[in-house]
């Protein structure tokens, strides 16, 4: 096969599990291990896909930025995927009801800050993105929380198979509770997340790549690598600030982290 048909072969096993809900086998076999301009090829067309049928792009995540998940993972780096307007189930904090799992396959939850932009991040070519850029271009930052998901049958994935399935996203719900850098210090957050009352994940805003700020830094620098800058206007998940955890239907989920209100959902029986 040619690169584009390998490509399109790891698109079309990863939209078919995603459709049909039956996770899928890893696409390593198709794309290897180590070719990240494939994995993101692949990325590139399922969200193609996906805009085809009508949803935006509104932000994006980084994946990956803490030890605990990484080891999880069983990968030793982060990697970044496209948030769209179909994956943002807010309202569900918001008290429009419980979340619904129908397009969900293998769900894991993790707590984390995210930023909204007020400014692009595109700075002219050989200028560097520096922390105080990045700082710079945040609007506000709020409390969020991720439903990951893996279309890869019992999450068994390398870098590669996380990459290609746009990071391994699901859904995601960021709180009304914004705060502006001047009043919060991201890297100091604390964190508990718990599942019906029960704490099941903790860390802290050091643990996301040593400061949630240097993980947007991070993703800024290869967005514009990549031809794809950050844009005033997005909202970005800067990455878990502790262990992702399982959940079920009918689960009641909450984040407490610190400087924020509490971010809590549920999820339909």
């Amino acid at each position: 096969m040619t690169d584009q048909d390998v490509v399109e072969a790891a698109v079309a096993r990863i939209a078919q599990a995603q459709a049909t809900r039956v996770p899928c086998a890893p696409v390593r076999d198709l794309i290897g291990t180590d070719d990240l301009p494939a994995a993101y090829a692949v990325q590139q067309g399922l969200v193609r896909a996906r805009l085809a049928g009508g949803v935006s792009v509104v932000g994006r995540k980084i994946g990956a930025t803490s030890e605990a998940v990484q080891r999880q993972l069983g990968v030793d780096q982060p990697d970044f995927g496209y948030l769209l307007s179909d994956m943002d189930v807010s309202d569900g904090a918001a008290g429009g009801g419980p979340i619904s799992m129908r397009t969900l396959v293998q769900p894991r939850v993790e707590a984390e800050v995210a930023f909204v932009l007020g400014r692009d991040i595109d700075p002219p070519d050989g200028a560097e993105i520096t922390l105080e850029v990045v700082r710079d271009a945040v609007e506000v930052a709020l409390p969020a929380l991720e439903i990951v998901d893996s279309r890869i049958a019992d999450w068994d994935i390398e870098f590669t198979d996380t990459v290609a399935d746009n990071a391994s996203s699901g859904l995601f719900v960021v709180g009304r509770d914004g705060r502006g850098l001047d009043d919060l210090v991201p890297r100091d957050v604390t964190m508990s997340l718990t599942i019906n009352g029960e704490e099941r994940s903790s860390g802290t805003g050091a643990a996301c790549l040593g400061d949630p700020l240097e993980a947007l830094r991070w993703l800024a620098v290869q967005a514009q690598r990549f031809g794809d800058p950050l844009r005033a206007g997005h909202l970005i998940l800067s990455g878990a600030l502790g262990p992702f955890v399982p959940f079920a239907p009918g689960d009641r989920v909450s984040a407490s982290i610190s400087g924020f209100e509490p971010l809590t959902v549920e999820f339909e029986e």
